[in-house]
């Protein structure tokens, strides 16, 4: 059996991942949601300093502190960029990268220079505006834009989206690329329908050897497709 660290993405926190966790330790492997510093459950911790290096720090505690081996690092939005740092540090104890609809960065990028010029200029309006000039307001608009469409998930989803910091957004990574391409990496592309801000990180991530495959759901397929979502997850442990 293996072991699993699902980690979620902008706006979302641990709770995201939930009902795919629910299934895979059902399968008897041994699971891990954690939430991001200012997100979910942990949104007090929310401040103009939580950035990228916050983020890479948590996970890197994580694996630390729970002394976890031979790990599937499953990476959704914006977590994927955080591969590259995580990697690096913590190269010996992973086993697979999965990048699950994921924003890509190599070395000197941040998410702004992969997302779309025009959105990451939204994010930047949004903070200026009614985030206090650090902080990307959560708001159920974006639910159109990931195409969370059930009535029933919206209900669920929408109140429990988290600011997200505009420091997460702008912050380049630094790393060194060769951990990171040495380990088997996998890109799930969600299809129904793509996200088309995730174009260029997919053709980044395959034109670096990632693997390859599909999911016939919107942006947030482990809350849209719990069961398939795992499936899939299933057959790369």
């Amino acid at each position: 059996m293996a072991t699993v660290v699902l980690v979620h993405g902008a706006m979302h926190g641990g709770w995201a991942w939930s009902p795919v966790a629910r299934i895979l330790r059902s399968r008897g492997h041994e699971v891990h949601t954690p939430t991001l510093t200012g997100q979910g459950e942990r949104r007090a911790g929310l401040t103009p300093e939580v950035g990228v290096q916050t983020h890479v720090d948590d996970l890197t505690e994580l694996l630390w502190f729970e002394d976890l081996h031979d790990v599937v690092l499953v990476l959704h939005s914006y977590a994927g960029v955080l591969a590259g740092p995580v990697v690096e540090r913590c190269a010996e104890r992973l086993r697979q990268v999965v990048f699950a609809g994921a924003f890509t960065a190599r070395p000197g990028q941040s998410l702004a220079d992969v997302e779309p010029p025009a959105v990451a200029e939204r994010y930047r309006e949004l903070a200026a505006g009614d985030g206090d000039g650090w902080r990307v307001p959560a708001t159920t608009a974006f639910l159109a834009q990931w195409a969370v469409t059930d009535p029933r998930l919206q209900a669920f989803v929408g109140p429990r989206l988290t600011d997200f910091p505009l420091k997460s957004v702008t912050d380049a990574v630094d790393y060194d690329p060769g951990p990171l391409l040495a380990l088997p990496r996998v890109y799930l592309e969600h299809t129904a329908p793509p996200l088309p801000s995730l174009a260029a990180s997919m053709a980044a991530a395959l034109a670096d050897g990632a693997a390859h495959r599909t999911i016939a759901t919107g942006h947030d397929m482990m809350l849209a497709d719990p069961d398939g979502t795992a499936d899939l997850l299933g057959e790369l442990l």
